[in-house]
């Protein structure tokens, strides 16, 4: 089965088989020491900038800014759900999300 994924809105959302389920302005707890310096950031999520698949699990490039220290950038592949039997699943907004 194919999946099809999008980014819309110039960066506001991702589609996932056209239908919106991921947006920004979210704060995600990100393990990501490629981006900044914290143990933890706590990362508000400004535009996706590119989504993909690996596997079962979607994953996004997301600009953002940590909040904790301030600095601004693009993650590497932050996973943001996943498709099982068909359905996209978000991964919970607690959990912390690792970065490769």
């Amino acid at each position: 089965m194919t999946t099809r994924l999008r980014v819309l809105d110039d960066g506001a959302w991702l589609s996932i088989d056209d239908t919106r389920e991921v947006r920004v302005s979210e704060l995600w707890r990100l393990d990501a020491p490629d981006f900044c310096g914290c143990d933890l950031a706590d990362l508000i999520v400004e535009n996706f900038q590119a989504v993909g698949i690996d596997g079962a699990r979607i994953e996004a490039r997301v600009h953002g800014q940590c909040i904790a220290c301030g600095t601004t950038g693009v993650t590497g592949w932050i996973p943001v759900g996943r498709v099982h039997d068909g359905e996209f699943a978000e991964f919970d907004r607690s959990t912390v999300r690792r970065s490769r």
